[in-house]
């Protein structure tokens, strides 16, 4: 029987990623539903390619585009998540959220409800919003599995185990391109610089915050939520091969550590085959990067945003949300060139730490649309400084 599933971003580098591993296995599977937000070219594609019948474009002039070239095709064409139950009268077997940034909150919540696992690569989803996701993970009986390279380590590491068995964990940082950067050669950095990643290959955003290792805060911040483990309990350690990826030391004196190259199909894969026994075509192992790790604790003088673990709560709140949106708007100011790289870790760091953001430390998220609110409430705030 074929396995029916639904990509939530489709045309994402995930979305994509996990096209190319099911299109040489098409004959065991049936894709329900692709979605896009502005890509209507390559989202009409793959439903040809894949013979898909349902799609999503949410951007209004895209979905009227999509409707035109569409308009004699077999396919079912929707401008939002509102009809998911018409789009999937039963529950399908896998779903990919790949949807980047908050946006992808809303579609990931709703889809929930109609699948038997869910893949999640959205960070902001489980960030911002974990304790809606999980109580309606729990409500629908729908299982979870992390995508991000080092949570999908941990939660495979883990096995059987809860965090009562752990006593550290720790996920690896490549470092970005700044890793072997003097301080004092920090003012010089051009945006291109900034684009230039080492290990992976990834969108401009997430590269900006893999330079800024902001992206390591959130990372642990998923750790948290995930695993339900205490954040002194979860460190960063810089490791420029991203081979390794995640460390755990367990309370019975044994630790174990995950490798793989840095590939997001991997993660991708071994989510859309969990359990099973199918072969990924990789390359041996490498026994010069085992013999030479080079795993070292951060350089907070370098890289000053880690320091913004110390001022979280440990419980699940609003200013997560705080902090995405903060670092959202002040990085696409610098992908504009409107500011320089070391002025935005300082203005990431000090705006998120306003007097006017701490109250939402003590809010705990309720709901989609509180978290919605409080993003368009952040962004205008960051806006009247005039930055």
């Amino acid at each position: 029987m074929k396995k029916k599933i639904a990509i939530l971003g489709s045309t994402s580098s995930i979305g994509k990623s996990l096209l190319n591993i099911i299109k040489k296995d098409k004959k065991n599977f049936k894709i329900e539903l692709l979605t896009a937000n502005t890509n209507y070219k390559d989202l009409i594609s793959q439903a040809k390619k894949f013979n898909v019948r349902n799609i999503i474009i949410t951007d209004p002039n895209s979905f009227k585009k999509t409707k035109i070239i569409c308009k004699n095709k077999k396919i079912n064409i929707f401008q939002n998540f509102t009809s998911l139950k018409k789009i999937l009268p039963k529950k399908v077997d896998y779903v990919m959220s790949a949807i980047s940034g908050i946006d992808g909150l809303l579609p990931t919540y709703k889809i929930i409800g109609r699948t038997k696992l869910i893949a999640i690569a959205n960070k902001e989803a489980i960030i911002c919003g974990w304790p809606i996701i999980k109580n309606e993970l729990q409500k629908k009986k729908t299982k979870f599995i992390p995508v991000d390279s080092e949570h999908f380590s941990i939660f495979s590491l883990l096995e059987n185990k809860t965090a009562k068995n752990i006593e550290k964990i720790y996920i690896t940082a490549s470092g970005g391109p700044f890793i072997n950067l003097p301080k004092n050669k920090f003012k010089n950095i051009k945006l291109s610089d900034a684009l230039k990643h080492p290990s992976w290959n990834m969108g401009k955003k997430i590269t900006i915050d893999s330079a800024t290792l902001m992206n390591k805060v959130f990372e642990v911040i998923e750790a948290k939520n995930i695993f339900n483990i205490d954040y002194k309990k979860i460190s960063i350690l810089t490791h420029p091969k991203s081979y390794i990826h995640a460390i755990i030391k367990f309370k019975n004196g044994i630790s174990k550590f995950l490798t793989h190259e840095p590939d997001m199909k991997i993660p991708i894969y071994n989510s859309i085959f969990y359990q099973g026994n199918k072969n990924f075509k990789n390359k041996p192992l490498d026994f010069k990067t085992l013999n030479n790790l080079n795993l070292k604790k951060v350089d907070e003088k370098k890289f000053p945003l880690v320091k913004l673990l110390n001022k979280l709560p440990q419980n699940s709140s609003l200013f997560e949300t705080v902090i995405i949106t903060v670092n959202d708007y002040l990085v696409y100011e610098f992908l504009s060139k409107k500011m320089s790289f070391q002025k935005l870790t300082k203005l990431i760091y000090k705006i998120s730490n306003l007097k006017d953001f701490q109250k939402f430390k003590k809010i705990k998220p309720k709901s989609v649309s509180q978290i919605y609110k409080l993003r368009n409430y952040v962004h205008l705030k960051v806006q009247a400084l005039g930055i």
